[in-house]
């Protein structure tokens, strides 16, 4: 049994009107329970760092995508040879022939991306750009005293190191320069018809290039 006055619907003053009720606001809420204010605020916090997490991974994503194609790059660039005519512990002439040819230098120093081939003597450029190039001969009258060679790209000439029977009982000279170069243009170096030349372990004459910059 109730007591008169606690019905919902009555009071001592008469009966109450039948008023819905309103669902209690955000600030109503953290006022009256502490709890699920605290709750609601850490979710946002949450869902904020979340979203900055997304978009930090996205960004580390992007650069390391960006660092493998640099690194790609400066792989696909490394291209460098260097080579002597022989390695020899005694003096021996290379030459004359009765024709131009191509010297095949047999010691490599290094050849950086397989470009050079000792059994032809030829070096096939890898990438395009921008190559420095050099030659230095050398003959000696012990031997032989007429050294002159042509730096050729695809049998074009494009460099003389020469030097013919000078007074002295050696004869050296060097060429050095920097050209554009396509992938597959092919570089030698040739020695003239009636030249010859003198190496030993000492490494006289040497042919060397490497690339400076890429340009594809």
């Amino acid at each position: 049994m109730r007591a008169f006055g606690q019905d919902n619907k009555f009071s001592w003053l008469g009966p109450l009107e039948n008023v819905p009720q309103q669902a209690p606001v955000q600030s109503q809420v953290c006022v009256t329970d502490q709890a699920s204010c605290g709750c609601c605020l850490m979710q946002k916090q949450i869902g904020r760092l979340e979203k900055f997490f997304n978009m930090s991974i996205n960004k580390l994503k992007d650069e390391l995508m960006s660092s493998k194609m640099i690194l790609n790059n400066m792989r696909g660039s490394r291209s460098a040879f260097s080579v002597a005519l022989n390695n020899n512990s005694a003096m021996v002439s290379y030459g004359p022939f009765s024709s131009d040819s191509i010297i095949k230098y047999k010691h490599v120093f290094i050849n950086l991306g397989d470009g050079y081939n000792v059994e032809t003597g030829i070096f096939t450029v890898p990438r395009s750009g921008v190559y420095s190039l050099s030659v230095t001969v050398y003959s000696s009258a012990r031997v032989t005293l007429s050294n002159c060679v042509t730096l050729q790209v695809n049998g074009e000439n494009v460099a003389e190191a020469i030097e013919r029977s000078g007074q002295d009982l050696e004869d050296s000279t060097s060429v050095v320069v920097a050209v554009q170069l396509n992938a597959g243009d092919q570089l030698s170096v040739r020695l003239l018809q009636g030249c010859s030349l003198s190496d030993d372990i000492n490494h006289y004459n040497t042919f060397t290039g490497f690339l400076l910059y890429a340009s594809d």
